[in-house]
């Protein structure tokens, strides 16, 4: 407690921090007077302190039961193609990725027509569990050409975004993607994955990346836990832009 930011401040930061490395959600915080004890700082300190924890949706309190750590709740514009590394950072949280499994797989039906391959062809798979503040946000099953995947599965899939290593490493720069979002339920895989039980909402978006000439080179089905995320757009009604134009 020796910055020079307001003590409120400092006890917040350091609850934040010790909610991303070593609490998960439903775990209790210490007491209010645990937290004065361990903090050395007043009851209205530690109120303000929790306050602002809340307001940024960090834990609920309950009244007669304490305070609690809340799965982490994200919002996510769809304005732009990034990864989840990017989308993470842009909201303040540490993120990193659980590998499950990477090997060359006979393409199934939706990654050949996705990824524009001939029949009979082989696909690069990989499945993580993307993890954001130390909990599983999402399950992602990706595809990728054999030419590209098998340079990609020699990475370090744990702490490295496969589009950052498509565009900087094996020069395969990403112009633009397409999406399919829908809602769905987490089945036994997903579930497990994502640390949920088997029938929680989830969104399942199917995401196809395309390089310079249009050609596909990343397909993908993403399971995000639909209690930690809120999709967000703009979207410019018909016509209106001309009708501002003078």
């Amino acid at each position: 407690m020796t910055t020079g930011a307001p003590l409120y401040m400092q006890v917040e930061q350091a609850l934040a921090a010790r909610i991303s490395d070593e609490l998960r959600p439903g775990d209790r915080l210490p007491t209010e007077g645990e937290l004065i004890a361990e903090f050395g700082v007043s009851r209205i300190t530690v109120r303000r302190a929790v306050q602002e924890l809340a307001a940024r949706g960090l834990v609920v309190t309950r009244r007669g039961q304490g305070t609690f750590v809340t799965a982490p709740r994200l919002r996510q514009p769809l304005t732009a193609l990034t990864g989840f590394v990017e989308d993470m950072e842009a909201q303040g949280l540490q993120s990193r990725a659980r590998v499950l499994r990477v090997e060359e797989v006979s393409a199934p039906p939706e990654a050949r027509a996705a990824l524009d391959l001939p029949l009979g062809s082989s696909v690069t798979l990989i499945q993580r569990v993307r993890l954001a503040a130390g909990q599983p946000v999402s399950f992602d099953v990706t595809y990728l050409p054999v030419h590209l995947g098998s340079l990609v599965a020699q990475d370090d899939l744990e702490n490295e975004q496969i589009f950052t290593l498509l565009e900087t490493r094996h020069r395969t720069p990403l112009i633009e993607a397409d999406y399919a979002l829908t809602a769905s339920t987490a089945d036994a895989a997903v579930a497990a994955a994502l640390e949920v039980p088997e029938g929680s909402a989830v969104f399942r978006i199917e995401r196809t990346s395309f390089t310079t000439g249009q050609l596909p080179v990343d397909y993908e089905v993403l399971h995000y836990r639909g209690d930690a995320i809120t999709f967000t757009t703009r979207l410019p009604r018909s016509g209106a832009a001309s009708e501002r134009k003078p």
